[in-house]
C-alpha cells in the first residue's frame, strides 16, 4: 500500500470510460466487416482503417498495464494482488493472440474487401476474449488499484499511451472514450492537460468521433453498450 497518506489516490473511473469505448466498438467491428460488399475495397479500406486505429489502441492500453499496474500491484497489493495478476497477465496473452490473428488478416482484407467471414471470426475471438477480461479488471483490479496505486502513477498509464500514439489521431481517440463518458470523469481527466487541450478537446473530440461514426457505422450516434456489458 502507499506509505504517503498524503498522496492522493488514482481515481479508476477513466478505465470504465475506457472499457466502454473498447466494449463498443470492438461488439460492432465483426458486422461492419460482415456487412461490406465483397470486393467494395472503399468501403473495406474505410472498416479497415477503424479496426487499425482500435487494435493499436488496444494494444497500446494493456501494454501501458503490463509495464506499468501490475508490477505496482504486486509489490503494494499483498495476497489479493499475487492471486489476481497472473489471471490479468495470461488474458492479456491470450487477447495478444486473438489481437495477432485479427493484425495479420485486416491487411489483405482491406486491400481486396474478400474474405471476410474469417477476420470476422477472428475478430469474435479477439471480442470475447476482451469483454471477459475488462468484466474481471473492474471487479478486481481496480478496487485493488484505488488503494495501492497514486493518481500520478495512474497518470503514467493515460501518458504511455499517449507517448506511441500519433499525434492527429489522440483527439478521435478520447472522443471514442467520450461518447459513452461521464462529463465529470471527462473533466476530471482533462484537469491535468494543457489548458489549450482543456477548452477545445470537449468541443473538438466530440465533433470527430461524430464526422468517425458515420463513416464507419453510417450514424453519428452508434449503439450505447456500457461499461458493465457483457
Amino acid at each position: 500500500m502507499n506509505q504517503n497518506h498524503r498522496e492522493a489516490m488514482a481515481d479508476v473511473r477513466d478505465m470504465y470510460m475506457a472499457h466502454s469505448a473498447l466494449r463498443r466498438e470492438f461488439s460492432l467491428l465483426p458486422q461492419l466487416v460482415r456487412d461490406v460488399t465483397p470486393g467494395d475495397t472503399r468501403r473495406a479500406e474505410v472498416v479497415g482503417a477503424h479496426a487499425e486505429m482500435l487494435c493499436h489502441i488496444l494494444h497500446l492500453h494493456h501494454e501501458g498495464e503490463d509495464l506499468l499496474l501490475w508490477p505496482l500491484l504486486l509489490e503494494r497489493g499483498g495476497a489479493q494482488a499475487t492471486a489476481i495478476v497472473p489471471t490479468m497477465e495470461a488474458q492479456h496473452h491470450a487477447i495478444e493472440d486473438a489481437h495477432a490473428a485479427v493484425v495479420t488478416l485486416l491487411p489483405r482484407w482491406r486491400r481486396t474487401g474478400r474474405d471476410g467471414e474469417q477476420l470476422a471470426d477472428a475478430l469474435e475471438q479477439l471480442r470475447e476474449a476482451l469483454i471477459e477480461h475488462m468484466a474481471l479488471e473492474e471487479k478486481e483490479i481496480l478496487p485493488l488499484a484505488e488503494r495501492h496505486v497514486t493518481a500520478r502513477e495512474w497518470m503514467r498509464l493515460g501518458e504511455h499511451g499517449m507517448s506511441k500514439s500519433p499525434k492527429k489521431q489522440l483527439p478521435l481517440a478520447f472522443g471514442l472514450a467520450m461518447y459513452e463518458g461521464d462529463p465529470a470523469v471527462v473533466k476530471a481527466v482533462l484537469a491535468h492537460a494543457p489548458l489549450p487541450a482543456r477548452l477545445l478537446m470537449p468541443i473538438i473530440a466530440p465533433r470527430l468521433f461524430a464526422n468517425h461514426a458515420r463513416r464507419v457505422h453510417g450514424t453519428a450516434t452508434p449503439p450505447r453498450i456500457g461499461a458493465t456489458a457483457s
